[in-house]
This record gives structure tokens, C-alpha cells and sequence, in this order.
């Protein structure tokens, strides 16, 4: 195994990355400043005490840990021309990025599990969703992530690998450091598909069956402003989802089909995988719920 890996940089652009570097901490101190005072709103304020901000609080917690994962280490990449990464701190991190990103799937399907028992079932959930029931898919959730991503390094420790050290990207990813292996990948191909098909896959699966379910239950509603309400207390997770799931599929489609793209390319859908949901998410969450505002 290499001693360390070259991060990414924009061909060309090396002298701005001082410039660079600025819109990029401006988003992280967003997301941090951001995804803090939503954990304090929801601590200091009793009547927020309920599984939905709960469900809130550990999406802002997973944020938090995975910008914060990152983040700092490319920003000193930028600013202090710290390229290398030793080959553990590569694996460490890239542990972190998929494992959180495999949490907050299973979070905003519990999230949507909420939404769907609120609308179809409301008298009883107050009895299915208890805080107890909360916290025990919260650790669910972290076990979950834990183990089908593990894996994912631990696949990589006996690979040999190349000549070139270079990543396609500011920090490390399972995809993009195997490509730099010199042997037969396939089991860690595999396994790694086979891990983002049983979690996002199957968790993105049954969020669409969850909104299904919803969205039938509205119509059964008499008239359209009460659909329109009860709907409207759907808008910020569909957000939450998409600002979560885009940049994931993009990043995954920019991998699989884009070894012809620019540099530039690879970078910024990195960037924005790890940030956009991060600054996003309280925004979101701000504007659409009067409780938090």
C-alpha cells in the first residue's frame, strides 16, 4: 500500500486556490452555524421535544460530523498546500463520508415513515413513534451504517496499487481510490454496489412507497385546501430528500460515466455531495417550519 495519496486539485488554477477556498469555508461556516442552532432550538425549546425534530436533530448531527470530516482537511489543502493524505487518514475518511451518508439515508427514511404515520394514521402516533421508539431507530440507523460500510476499507487494505497517486477528487472516496489499485477489484466492486443498493437504494425505494401512501391518503381528503395543508407538512423533508439524493446520484453518475470530464467536474460534484446538504437542510427546515422560526 502507498505511504499517502495526492488530493485533487484544478489544472490551472492551483495559484487561486487561496480564492477558491473562500466560498467553500463561507458554506461550511453555514452549515455549521446553521446545523448548531437548530440542535439548540430543538434542546431549549420543550414543545419541539417530539420524534419529528428528533429525526431533525440527528440529520443536523450527521451533517455537522460528515462536513466537518472533510471540509477542513481540503480547506487545508487549498490554503496550505497540504496535498498529501497518508493512506490510513484516506481510509479513515472515507469510512466516515459513505458510513454518515449511509445514516442519514435511514434517518430521512424514518422521516418519512413519520410523515406517513401523521397523515394516515394520526391518532396513533403518538403510540407508534415514542421518544423510546425514536432513539432505538437513531441507534438502528448508526449500526446500520456502521456495518454494511466498514467493509468498504478494510476491502482496500491488501490491494496493491499503482504508480499514480493522484485522487479525483479534495478527499477520499471508496470509488475513486479503488480505481488506483493494481489488482482484480471485483469483490470490492461488488460489495460496494451491493451496499449502496441495500441502503440508499432500498431506503430511496421506500421513501417513493411512503409518499405514494401519503399522497393517497390526501386525495381521499373532500376538498383541495385540505390537501393542500396536510400536504404542505411534506415540502420540507421532499426538499431534505432531494438535496440529499441528487448530488448523491450525480456524484455516482459522474464516477461511472465521467472519467472524460474535466478535473473541474469531479471536484465541484464532490463539493457539493458534502456541503449542499449541509447548508441546506436548516435553511429548508427554517423557512418551512413555523416551530423552528
Amino acid at each position: 500500500s502507498p505511504s499517502s495519496f495526492i488530493l485533487a486539485s484544478i489544472p490551472g488554477l492551483e495559484g487561486a486556490h487561496f480564492w477558491m477556498a473562500i466560498p467553500l469555508c463561507s458554506m461550511y461556516i453555514m452549515a455549521v452555524a446553521g446545523n448548531c442552532m437548530v440542535l439548540f432550538i430543538v434542546k431549549t425549546e420543550p414543545s419541539l421535544h417530539v420524534p419529528m425534530y428528533f429525526f431533525l436533530c440527528m440529520l443536523a448531527a450527521i451533517d455537522l460530523a460528515l462536513s466537518t470530516s472533510t471540509v477542513p482537511r481540503v480547506l487545508s489543502f487549498y490554503w496550505f498546500d497540504t496535498r498529501e493524505i497518508s493512506f490510513g487518514a484516506c481510509l479513515v475518511q472515507m469510512f466516515f463520508i459513505h458510513t454518515l451518508s449511509a445514516i442519514e439515508s435511514t434517518i430521512l427514511l424514518a422521516m418519512a415513515v413519520d410523515r406517513y404515520v401523521a397523515i394516515c394514521h394520526p391518532l396513533r402516533h403518538a403510540a407508534i413513534l415514542t421518544n423510546a421508539t425514536t432513539a432505538k431507530i437513531g441507534l438502528a440507523a448508526m449500526v446500520r451504517g456502521v456495518l454494511f460500510f466498514l467493509p468498504l476499507p478494510l476491502l482496500l487494505l491488501p490491494l496493491p496499487f499503482c504508480s499514480s497517486r493522484v485522487l479525483s477528487h479534495s478527499f477520499c472516496l471508496h470509488q475513486d481510490v479503488m480505481n488506483l489499485a493494481c489488482a482484480n477489484t471485483t469483490p470490492s466492486v461488488v460489495y460496494g454496489l451491493t451496499a449502496i443498493l441495500l441502503v440508499m437504494g432500498l431506503d430511496a425505494l421506500l421513501i417513493c412507497i411512503s409518499y405514494l401512501l401519503i399522497l393517497k391518503a390526501v386525495l381521499r381528503l373532500a376538498s383541495w385546501k385540505e390537501r393542500l395543508k396536510v400536504f404542505s407538512t411534506c415540502i420540507a423533508h421532499i426538499c431534505v430528500v432531494l438535496a440529499f439524493y441528487v448530488p448523491l446520484i450525480g456524484l455516482s453518475v459522474v464516477h461511472r460515466f465521467g472519467k472524460d470530464l474535466a478535473p473541474l467536474v469531479h471536484i465541484i460534484m464532490g463539493n457539493i455531495y458534502i456541503l449542499v446538504p449541509a447548508v441546506l437542510n436548516p435553511i429548508i427546515y427554517g423557512v418551512r417550519t413555523k416551530q423552528i422560526q
